[in-house]
């Protein structure tokens, strides 16, 4: 607990962040609509509170002693932070809106086209997207909603599972002459695999796991192509580039529409998938709330 005593006003420690920063009591008046005098004062009595010199003062300014220094960082980082979340929480207030982080390809595949439902419901929810190709800081993150692909223990937050992992090979109709049999897995290794790489696939479904469970014998195929962004997999597959893995539902409507083929008999399965997360820190706002009920009850509209 901090009291009153312990600390001086943040006001007083606003007008020591602009004249240690400045390095000028005059400049620091002037930034503050005040006056040189004023400054100088509250300085003075500043240093007389924690009894140690802060500045040194010499000709046309100071200079900042060693504690000085050390409280001018500690108060440029404390009022930068309480900058940041006074801001949040103004956003928030000034509007009704989500904001969601997730990565490129679930919201290009399958986010987008369910916001799409959920604002001609609800239109006056304004709705923000954040991605990233790589792992997603809950804590630095100002999202509403992060939806994760991953086993859903994220210690400190409420996770629901929304998909469950599912994979299985997909090609563009043009990459295999018809007069080819696909009767095996291994008889897909005659095109290019696409792959993701090991920085974005090491915690999701890979090539080398479907193969052995399809009792395949994996091997490195003669002609490999690997990206780390799963949306460029998916569009070098379309491009009939070579053999890619497909998450259902992501690539639903690719296959719906015959852009491309799935073997589903070679599906393989496993616990993880996409979930949906919540901080257990604090109250959902109500924009919150109605997305998840809705998404919760989606098929049911």
């Amino acid at each position: 607990m901090v009291y009153k005593s312990d600390i001086p006003n943040l006001q007083t420690l606003v007008v020591f962040e602009a004249s240690a920063r400045l390095l000028s009591f005059t400049a620091a008046a002037r930034t503050l609509n005040t006056t040189q005098s004023a400054v100088s004062q509250q300085m003075k009595a500043l240093e007389n509170e924690l009894g140690v010199m802060l500045f040194r003062r010499i000709y046309r300014g100071v200079e900042l002693t060693d504690e000085g220094q050390m409280l001018l960082e500690t108060t440029q980082s404390s009022l930068n932070e309480i900058r940041d979340v006074l801001r949040k929480i103004k956003r928030k207030k000034a509007a009704k809106r989500i904001i969601f982080a997730t990565d490129f390809a679930f919201a290009s595949y399958w986010l987008m086209p369910v916001l799409a439902k959920f604002r001609q419901q609800y239109p006056e929810i304004d709705i923000r997207i954040e991605t990233s190709q790589h792992h997603i800081d809950l804590v630095d993150s100002e999202s509403d909603i992060a939806i994760l692909f991953g086993d859903g223990n994220y210690q400190g937050y409420h996770s629901e599972k929304l998909l469950s992992e599912e994979v299985y090979p997909v090609y563009s109709p043009k990459l295999f002459s018809k007069d080819i049999s696909l009767s095996s897995i291994s008889a897909l290794t005659s095109a290019p695999l696409l792959k993701l790489n090991a920085d974005m696939g090491q915690k999701w479904m890979t090539w080398e796991g479907l193969f052995q469970a399809h009792h395949g014998g994996w091997s490195r195929p003669d002609s490999l192509m690997e990206f780390d962004n799963y949306t460029l997999v998916v569009q070098a597959a379309i491009g009939g580039q070579g053999v890619a893995l497909g998450w259902a539902p992501l690539l639903d409507d690719f296959i719906a529409s015959g852009v491309l083929v799935a073997r589903k008999e070679f599906t393989l399965t496993s616990d993880r998938g996409y979930y949906m997360v919540t901080s257990l820190q604090r109250d959902l706002s109500p924009e919150v709330r109605t997305f998840v009920d809705w998404i919760k009850h989606r098929d049911e509209i």
